[in-house]
């Protein structure tokens, strides 16, 4: 018999392989200061491009006030316990029904985590007689929640209606010999690739098949729709879609999360939710500060619009510079690349130390060998000044990566870093 550890010892994983050449600098850096457009990171301003605050309402003064009151009025601590047994407050039900309304569904429930809450929702869902097709781009709390299933799954091709529709046929064959149904998961956008979900397309296939509308969407709640509602809104499908996920850590930068559907979905997920029903509830500082983020968002387009406006500079600047950003659909902008690992390290650490860039670098597993992916989040508290700054230094870091330098220096890198 083998020791369980044996496999940890001999296999670190395609990314803990890098650990002791990335921890502290790619992956797990530190950034430090106040949660802004630029930061520090080792000790240098760096314009911070990898922080999910769509909005800029981690900083605001009126939100910081709010979160101050709230936490010395009710401290860290209140309310102790579960929602069902000791946990259940009137602002807890107000805040539900206020997103309720915001993303026009009966009903809402709030979950402590956004990753947690979608596992333990699909968990909720689905019976071991059940099928769910899902994206097979899908974010990893997603797929964490299907590996819980004790049923069939199928996966289709990402955004690619026609793959769903032939895995529909195949979960339909199998959902009448079993008795069951169908579940079919989506994101309202990818976080990596800023695709949006073509949920339209997936509603018009009710129309052929017999299914429910799962929509993850993290972050198209507050950044998309004309309203800021979302992905549903966006596309005029909100009604369709049976159950709407959004989490608190993108545009209300804060912690938590919902669910939001029928009245009586939303009943019995709140019975069988297990992650929320066997763990201690939502912090009221945390509820009091999302009631007042979520009236920000209301009551102030002009926080979305300059969003929008330093989205689309971004944007249209990388692409009119030969930039390849795929084909992103929101506010989530990705620059592809072709280069190796250890030359994505020289790059990224050009970026950092003399460009003063911050963004997330992504390669394999997560996108195929070859690539590099630098994921940048535009947030309404950037400048034109820092896009127009930023626009510069990937000209600079392209061409050097195109004529070898980083290729020359990766071994450079990598030494220093004790490979």
């Amino acid at each position: 018999m083998k020791d369980l550890f044996e496999k940890i010892y001999k296999d670190k994983g395609p990314l803990g392989k890098w650990a002791s050449q990335a921890e502290g600098y790619f992956v797990f850096p530190k950034l430090e200061g106040e949660i802004s457009n630029r930061m520090k990171f080792q000790g240098k301003e760096v314009i911070t491009w990898s922080i999910n605050d769509y909005l800029g309402l981690a900083n605001h003064p009126e939100i910081r006030k709010v979160d101050a009151e709230a936490a010395a009025q009710y401290g860290s601590a209140y309310p102790m316990g579960a929602r069902m047994m000791s946990g259940h407050t009137d602002l807890h039900e107000k805040l539900q029904d206020e997103l309720a309304s915001f993303v026009s569904k009966e009903a809402a429930y709030l979950l402590n985590f956004g990753y947690q809450g979608m596992v333990s929702t699909i968990d909720a869902l689905v019976a071991k007689d059940d099928i769910i097709v899902y994206d097979v781009d899908a974010h990893a709390c997603i797929i964490d929640g299907v590996r819980l299933h004790m049923g069939k799954r199928f996966t289709y091709k990402h955004n690619d209606v026609e793959s769903l529709e032939k895995n529909l046929e195949r979960a339909t064959k199998m959902a009448e010999q079993t008795g069951g149904g169908i579940l079919v998961i989506s994101e309202g956008v990818f976080g990596m690739r800023g695709e949006q979900g073509r949920l339209k397309e997936i509603v018009a296939l009710k129309e052929k098949f017999n299914f429910r509308l799962f929509v993850d969407d993290a972050h198209g709640f507050g950044t998309l729709g004309v309203t800021g509602a979302g992905a549903g809104e966006e596309q005029g499908v909100q009604k369709d879609i049976d159950v709407y996920f959004a989490t608190f850590a993108k545009s209300l930068a804060s912690t938590g999360a919902f669910i939001a559907g029928d009245q009586e979905i939303i009943d019995y997920l709140k019975y069988n939710l297990r992650s929320q029903m066997f763990a201690k509830s939502l912090q009221m500082q945390l509820v009091v500060g999302a009631l007042k983020r979520l009236d920000m968002l209301k009551t102030m387009p002009e926080l979305k619009a300059k969003l929008w406006e330093n989205v689309n500079t971004l944007q249209s600047g990388l692409k009119e510079r030969g930039f390849d950003i795929g084909t992103t659909q929101s506010c989530v902008t990705p620059v592809y690349l072709k280069g190796s690992i250890p030359e994505a390290m020289a790059l990224v650490k050009d970026l950092r130390e003399n460009y003063g860039i911050f963004c997330s670098i992504v390669v394999y597993p997560v996108i195929p060998k070859g690539m590099i992916l630098l994921r940048l989040i535009p947030t309404a508290t950037h400048t034109l000044e820092d896009v127009k700054e930023t626009l510069a230094a990937f000209e600079s870091i392209r061409e050097r990566l195109e004529n070898g330098t980083y290729k020359r220096l990766s071994a450079a890198v990598m030494a220093a870093m004790g490979e």
